[in-house]
């Protein structure tokens, strides 16, 4: 069994190593100009502090560590086409030839909609949930926050909606390869209504605003990922040909 594994495990090791060594690459390339990156990301928040208020570093290496964050998931953007091909390379070999061929659809799909959905969460999250936040009770203390914390926090916001924004791409493929279709995706409904919200409240600001503006586009996403099943499902493709030859 173990020398079945060999062969796959060599492959994942490959697959791997081509990641991490663009991973590294893109740091570097991404560390050396941090600070209009860092910028970018501040802007939001910038924006939502009051007259007066500012950024401030609490602990010594904070700007430094701050700027290793930065510089990672700015490479690991830069890196998504390359991530997904990867990806996509380690599954292929279990694929038929037919499924094989959807590879540029997959790549270019999946980095869209996770560059979509990290956009999304900058232009509208961001501003939102964190000027609601620093509004709140901003006439009872001085808002100053720490750079670390607040890029820490937008990284996992961005990131979370980066992945949640994938669920087209997953039904897409999985409803290719026959493990989905729209049927077993509407019967799921009611107990996806309930995980998304979960995921909302763990991913987002302790906010209703920034909640609900993860909840909605994923529950329009879900109702969308209900379509693609159906159109690829190539189960159900096969059922509407046999249902109109028996007509």
């Amino acid at each position: 069994m173990f020398q079945d594994l060999k062969p796959h495990l060599a492959d994942l090791q490959k697959r791997l190593i081509i990641i991490a060594l663009t991973l590294l690459v893109m740091f570097f390339v991404c560390f050396s100009f941090y600070e209009p990156i860092l910028n970018w990301i501040l802007a939001p928040v910038e924006a939502a502090l009051p007259t007066g208020s500012h950024m401030i570093a609490v602990e010594l290496g904070e700007t430094f560590f701050t700027a290793l964050m930065v510089s990672f998931f700015a490479a690991f953007f830069a890196s998504l086409p390359v991530i997904f091909w990867q990806l996509w390379l380690f599954l292929a070999p279990g694929l038929y030839s037919n499924e094989k061929r959807i590879l540029v659809p997959f790549v270019v799909g999946a980095s869209v909609m996770f560059s979509a959905g990290a956009l999304f969460s900058y232009y509208i999250v961001v501003p939102l949930g964190f000027a609601f936040l620093i509004d709140f009770g901003s006439t009872v203390v001085s808002v100053t926050p720490s750079i670390g914390a607040y890029v820490s926090f937008f990284i996992k916001i961005v990131f979370g909606f980066g992945i949640a924004f994938e669920l087209p791409v997953i039904t897409f493929f999985f409803a290719v390869v026959g493990l989905v279709n729209d049927q077993m995706m509407k019967d799921f409904f009611r107990y996806a209504v309930v995980l998304i919200f979960i995921i909302a409240a763990v991913l987002t600001p302790p906010d209703v605003v920034s909640q609900m503006l993860m909840a909605m586009p994923l529950l329009v996403l879900y109702v969308i990922s209900i379509y693609i099943a159906k159109i690829f499902n190539p189960a159900d493709k096969v059922e509407e040909h046999a249902e109109e030859d028996e007509e």
